[in-house]
C-alpha cells in the first residue's frame, strides 16, 4: 500500500488496463468516423454510439482482468462478467431504442418545423449499439486485456 493514493491507482493493473481498452475502442471510433465522414468531430471522443462499442471493450476488459488477476472462479471475475452483460444489453437494447425514437422524434420536428409550426433542437440519435459494434467491441475488449495483462 502506497502513501500516495494517485500511485495507488495507477498501479492498479485492472483498473489501468480497463481503461486504456476503453480509449483505444475509442480511438477507433473516431478513427473510423474521420474515415467515413471525411471530417473530425470532437463529439466523437466523449459521444456513446458507434464502431465499435467502447462500453462493450471497457466491460470485457474489466471482466477479463479481474479473471486474470484473482482467478476465473472468483466472486469478483462473476460481478464483472454480470456487469459487463448489463453494460452490453443496455448499449444495444435500451439505448438503441431510445437512439430509434429520436430519429422519429427529430423527424417530426422537422416536419412540423418545415411547416412553420414550432422550433426545437434535436435530440441525440446516436446513442446505442447494433449488436455487431457491441460484439465487435467486446472482442477488443478481450483480445487487448489479455495482452496487456500478459505484457505489464
Amino acid at each position: 500500500m502506497h502513501d500516495n493514493p494517485a500511485h495507488s491507482i495507477l498501479e492498479n493493473k485492472i483498473l489501468t488496463i480497463t481503461l486504456t481498452v476503453w480509449a483505444i475502442a475509442q480511438g477507433i471510433k473516431v478513427l473510423l468516423g474521420v474515415i467515413r465522414e471525411r471530417r473530425f468531430n470532437f463529439k466523437w471522443f466523449i459521444g456513446t454510439g458507434g464502431m465499435p462499442s467502447s462500453h462493450a471493450a471497457g466491460a470485457t476488459a474489466l471482466a477479463t482482468t479481474c479473471g486474470l488477476q484473482v482467478g476465473f472462479d472468483s466472486v469478483m471475475f462473476a460481478l464483472a462478467t454480470v456487469f459487463a452483460m448489463v453494460t452490453m444489453f443496455d448499449a444495444q437494447g435500451v439505448r438503441r431504442s431510445a437512439g430509434q425514437q429520436a430519429a422519429i422524434l427529430n423527424q417530426i420536428l422537422d416536419d412540423m418545423y418545415w411547416k412553420g409550426k414550432i422550433e426545437e433542437d434535436r435530440l441525440m440519435e446516436l446513442i446505442g449499439h447494433t449488436p455487431l459494434q457491441v460484439i465487435i467491441g467486446s472482442i477488443l475488449g478481450f483480445i487487448f486485456s489479455f495482452l496487456f495483462y500478459k505484457s505489464w
